[in-house]
Order: structure tokens, then sequence, then C-alpha cells
């Protein structure tokens, strides 16, 4: 099997040496750089300069895009910034090559449809990698919620801020994608995670109405921080689920609470822990205290390569992925305009 990666940034090298982890030399691994920085990072953030990436990995770096399609890979793993994302899968579709997207797909519903039909033409295996699906801790409380543990939810919570310029250490965050409108950044977009793992719990939102911009002193002319509430519709009732993101926060934060009619759930992500509370005064904590967090990008390429190897669709797939980014579009809409947006009557 052979893979192209697109972009030897922090995600494209963790995704590199964790294909190497799972699968040694048996998959053939290029990669197609336009920037070409010989600077190694580390899972944990840390970098070392100077380093022959392409000897040190044992991968073959093309400067040409086409050149890197010709030389016939199984699946392209586009890891480049955001408003790159969708060029860089339409020529891959075109030729047949199969899709693996870091999040967000696009920072922008242009061509997106296009692209969706070129995928179903010609029957391409796509993936998004919303890692988060993977947290032993969001499978547990997916879990709870379909047994019912804490009854008819009533409401949720969800908050993740971090510093951005603490997130890559190893770069000026000033220069990094995530702060730039131009490549696709800002919170909203570079934090849609979150977004991601609440419709997965409960389903796509009727309608959204948000706050947010720049209001930090960050230099950045991206968002930084964004408030979102949205109704959905659980077990046929109208439920308020409310998101908050930002480049802000420190030390950082992440966490969720999920309110029912019979107790609530906590999860705490930084601590590994999920608190189960009910109202007949049971209580019980969930410590997973063995995770790391580089197990749930490990664990979605392996699912990947997997759906690959059996030509099995995924679970998410590019229309599940641009569940979450059609959340995001109205989410901006509403920030825009000041208005409720109804989600669905957005065209992507």
């Amino acid at each position: 099997m052979k893979i192209l990666i697109v972009g030897l940034g922090s995600i494209g090298q963790r995704h590199l040496r964790n294909l190497r982890r799972s699968f040694g030399n048996k998959i053939d691994i290029s990669a197609y750089r336009a920037v070409g920085r010989n600077l190694k990072i580390s899972d944990n953030m840390t970098s070392e300069a100077d380093i022959d990436l392409e000897s040190d990995y044992n991968i073959k770096t093309y400067t040409d895009y086409d050149l890197a399609l010709k030389d016939g890979p199984d699946a392209v793993i586009i890891c480049n910034p955001t408003r790159l994302h969708v060029p860089v899968a339409l020529k891959a579709a075109i030729n047949g090559v199969n899709l693996f997207f870091e999040k967000p797909v696009s920072d922008s519903p242009a061509e997106i449809g296009k692209l969706s039909r070129i995928v179903k033409e010609k029957g391409l295996i796509t993936f998004v990698g919303f890692q988060l699906r993977f947290n032993p801790c969001l499978k547990l409380i997916k879990d709870l919620l379909l047994k019912n543990r804490i009854g008819q939810v009533v409401t949720a919570y969800s908050e993740f801020g971090e510093y951005l310029p603490a997130a890559h250490p190893y770069e000026d965050y000033r220069n990094g994608y995530a702060a730039r409108k131009d490549l696709g950044g800002g919170a909203l977009l570079s934090l849609i995670h979150e977004l991601d793992y609440l419709q997965w719990l409960f389903g796509m939102p009727n309608r959204v109405f948000a706050i947010g911009g720049k209001i930090s002193a960050l230099e950045m002319d991206a968002d930084d921080s964004d408030s979102i509430l949205m109704e959905h519709y659980i077990s046929g009732r109208k439920v308020p689920v409310y998101v908050h993101l930002d480049f802000i926060q420190r030390p950082p934060s992440r966490k969720c609470v999920i309110t029912g009619e019979q107790g609530k759930i906590i999860w705490d992500y930084y601590s590994s822990t999920v608190e189960l509370r009910l109202a007949d005064g049971g209580n019980e904590i969930f410590c997973f205290d063995n995770f790391n967090r580089n197990d749930m990008f490990k664990e979605e390429m392996e699912y990947f390569i997997n759906c690959l190897s059996r030509s099995q669709k995924a679970e998410i797939d590019l229309e599940e992925g641009l569940k979450s980014l059609r959340i995001v579009f109205g989410a901006r809409q509403s920030i825009e305009t000041g208005e409720v947006v109804k989600v669905q009557d957005l065209v992507i």
C-alpha cells in the first residue's frame, strides 16, 4: 500500500510516525512538501532543527504535487493549512485516490459540492480526522447516554480554551495557520472537535446563535474566542447545548457537562476522568489513567488503513465530517449578522 502525506508539520509528522509504529515498512510512505522546513516535531511538541526528514523518516519527498500523484498512492493524507485542503483533495479525487482529511475539511463551502460528487462517482474511501471520537472518555459517555443513565438530557455545556502561543512552542504562533484568516485559521475552525463530538452525541442542531471574533491582545487576524448556543432535538424535546472555544485561556481547559433529569455526566479531558452523578445519590468516577493523547491518533490511523484494506466505508467519512463544518458556517453567519441561523438551510 502507498500513502502520500501532504504537509509535514506537526500533524503530518505525527501521522507518519504512527503509520510506521503500526505498520512498519509494510506501507510505502511519501510526502509532498511546499514549505520544506527541516524541523522534526515530536509527539509532545518538542522540536529538533536541521533534520533531514526524508532520511530520518525513510520516506520519499516531492516538491511537485502532480508528480507525487503520478507515483500512484492509494490514499492522500491531507495535513496542509485548512484553506488548501479542498484543492489538494480535488486533484487527488479526480485521479481516483482515497482521502484522509485533517479537520476541518475546509474553511469555505466553495467546491465542496464538486468534491462530494467526485468522491461518490468514483466510490472513494474518505475519512476526516476527528480523533476525539477515539477518546475513551467520550466513548464511555456515548455508551452512558445510549443506556439512558441520566435520563432525558436537558442541557449540555462544552468548553475548550487554550493559549495559542503555547500550543506549538516550536514556532511563532503569529505565522501558524491557526492565527491566520488567509489560511483558514481561527478558534471556530481550529477547535472544531467540540462541535463534532457534540453532534456525534446529540445529532445535528436545528438552529445556532453565536457571538465571537477577535477580542484578545493576541497578534492574529482570525477569531480567538467564540461562544455558540445550539438548539438540539433530543428524544423529541428542544435542548440547549452551549459551546465555548478560545485561544486565550491559561491554564487550558477542556471539559463537558451533560445534565439529565436523573443525573449528570462530567468529563475533564486533562484528568481523563468521567464522573457520573445520579439523582438517587449514586456517584461513579471512571479514570483512564493510562490515556495517552497519541493513542487517539494512532487508533484513527489504524482504522483508516483497515478501511482501505477492506474497501470499507469509514464511519467518519466526508459526508459525516461536513456536519460539524455546517455548524461552523452557521455560527460564523450568526456572528456576522447577529441573527439565529437555521443550520439545515445552509448550502454546502
